[in-house]
């Protein structure tokens, strides 16, 4: 720094950068380029010459396009409940001195880090006859009933609950940057609360709504858990759930079908991000000073709103978890819940006795912990590129990784299908059918969750000890060590905490995987539930909800050593 305290220019040596440059760059070319270029080309060039059959044959398919009105309407649905739950409490919550607001807060965004099948799972245990919730209360059903969750309504019910947070952590990310002084104003005028929130707040709050709605949406179109649950029963497919079928049915010969029915499902997920930028494309929303509002006090109204937020919670979070541990405990399905009949021996049968769950609880952590790790390594140098050295190619393959994240998770399944199905080039080898192609599946989808946090931290850290080190005479690889990895140290352990938790009980993307020996956690609950096994299911979805909320504590003990926002739930 010169006296003036201005930045002393400078840049690479020649021939200083490139190793590293190049090793991060093809690294995020493979995990994410790479994918979506297979895809294309199966759906365009099958057998490496241009045949439109198989695209053709999709699309004359009346399957294909009931499928698709259903995924259209479910998610169209859930949204709208989703942005009901998630606006109104993230109003609360940002706007008022309610009090406990972490906790609340990590409780309201708890259900989005809960994997969805264990969602529908849980739901399943709430209603019907064999709850034993309804059968201790002597409310349920008669036997033989069907459960009503085995229906349309029941999963855009679970879509509006599962990504309500979504919308949660937009709308309160748009208050954090609100001006105060605007907000101010308006009371200075005149304007009593009900008029500025809905004359300054909330148009000021659009684009980040839009960006919650179409954050909502397209995890809707995604999600695999939750109508695999209750819409194979139901007789109610869209399209994750058609690809599934297809796949699961005709194996590897289904594959060109597949690939096509996933362009399909990709350019849904899409458009939705498209209409998002194009509808905010006209809106500017700019503001200086930008502190957010000073939080209202309620008075005599903030006890009946902070019993509002917990009712919320108790219904969102408490009850379904609540339903699944009491199904955890029971000896089988349709023997009443009771002092007397409730035992822990599903969970040393999951814990113990059966071996594909073990293996399935080593595989998870295996592939998780890899995941994270390794993406969290090469996250820092990644973001040091993007943000300090303002390398445009890095920035265009961040985008892509964005990419991988924000499509369907079994249409990344199936690039990496057509990627791994034969012998590798050169290497002669082939992953698939093995735990490593779950693995591949998992860098591509989770980097951008590893990225976030490391950019987050690179930009909030400085820049004058690099500087410094460059001064000395210190090299890139000596200034990556001993500089920049201490400086963003907590946030990539952050954002491998992130991509841990994302990946321990994924399905979206292992149903499609997954073979003998490969099981994962979600696989297991998935495969018990559908096999009959909810006590045993719903044991080891208890375990996978534990697990969740001791890492989100854990993880919340370290939160002031972190960049702001680099946890969803931080306060």
């Amino acid at each position: 720094m010169t006296a003036a305290g201005r930045r002393i220019p400078f840049s690479l040596r020649r021939g200083e950068a490139p190793a590293v440059y190049v090793l991060i760059a093809g690294f995020v070319g493979v995990v994410c380029l790479w994918p979506l270029a297979r895809l294309l080309l199966e759906g365009v060039l099958p057998g490496g010459q241009v045949d439109l059959t198989p695209l053709r044959r999709v699309l004359d398919d009346p399957a294909t396009w009931r499928a698709a009105r259903n995924s259209l309407w479910a998610a169209a649905c859930g949204t709208l409940l989703s942005v009901l739950i998630g606006a109104s409490t993230a109003l609360i919550v940002g706007l008022t001195d309610v009090r406990a607001k972490p906790v609340l807060v990590l409780c309201l965004i708890l259900p989005l880090m809960i994997a969805p099948q264990v969602t529908a799972l849980a739901w399943l245990q709430v209603l019907g006859p064999s709850s034993p919730l309804l059968q201790a209360l002597g409310l349920a059903p008669p036997p033989g009933t069907r459960n009503p969750l085995y229906s349309e309504g029941g999963i855009i019910l679970l879509f509006g609950i599962q990504h309500a947070p979504l919308v949660f952590l937009a709308i309160r990310a748009g208050l954090r940057r609100l001006p105060q002084d605007m907000v101010e104003a308006a009371h200075a005028c005149g304007a009593r609360r009900w008029q500025a929130v809905a004359t300054v707040v909330l148009p000021l709050l659009a684009p980040a709504l839009i960006a919650g709605v179409a954050l909502a949406f397209v995890s809707a179109i995604g999600n695999f858990g939750i109508p695999a649950l209750l819409g194979i029963p139901g007789r109610y497919t869209v399209l994750t759930t058609l690809i599934y079928q297809r796949l699961a049915g005709l194996g590897p010969s289904a594959l060109a079908e597949t690939a096509s029915l996933s362009l399909v499902l990709g350019a849904l997920a899409i458009a939705g991000l498209g209409i998002q930028g194009w509808i905010n494309r006209g809106v500017d929303v700019r503001a200086s000073a930008a502190m957010g509002p000073r939080p209202y006090p309620l008075g005599r109204w903030r006890l009946p709103v902070e019993i509002l937020c917990w009712a919320i919670v108790f219904l969102v979070l408490v009850l379904p978890i609540s339903a699944l541990f009491a199904t955890s405990i029971t000896p089988t399905i349709g023997v009443r819940l009771s002092a007397a009949t409730a035992t822990l021996a599903n969970y040393g049968f999951v814990l113990i006795d059966h071996a594909v769950t073990a293996r399935a609880f080593r595989n998870s952590l295996l592939l998780a912990g890899g995941a994270a790790t390794l993406l969290a390594i090469v996250a820092v140098p990644l973001a040091y590129f993007i943000v300090w050295r303002n390398a445009r190619g890095l920035r265009l393959l961040a985008a892509a990784a964005e990419c991988t994240y924000a499509l369907p998770g079994v249409v990344l399944a199936i690039a990496c299908i057509l990627i791994f199905l034969n012998p590798l080039p050169l290497l002669g080898w082939s992953i698939y059918g093995t735990v490593w192609i779950i693995l591949a599946a998992y860098l591509s989808r989770f980097l951008i969750l590893a990225l976030k946090p490391a950019i987050a931290g690179m930009q909030q850290s400085e820049r004058a000890f690099e500087e410094a080190a460059v001064i000395l005479g210190a090299r890139m690889t000596t200034r990556l060590v001993t500089v920049v990895v201490p400086l963003v140290a907590p946030a990539a352990v952050a954002g491998g905490l992130l991509v841990f938790l994302t990946a321990f009980n994924e399905l979206t993307v292992s149903a499609l995987l997954w073979s003998t020996g490969a099981e994962t956690l979600g696989v297991v609950v998935f495969s018990l539930e559908q096999s009959g096994e909810s006590t045993y299911a719903a044991a080891v979805a208890v375990l996978t909800v534990l697990a969740t909320i001791g890492l989100m504590l854990f993880a919340s003990a370290f939160v002031r050593r972190l960049p702001a926002g680099t946890l969803p739930w931080q306060a």
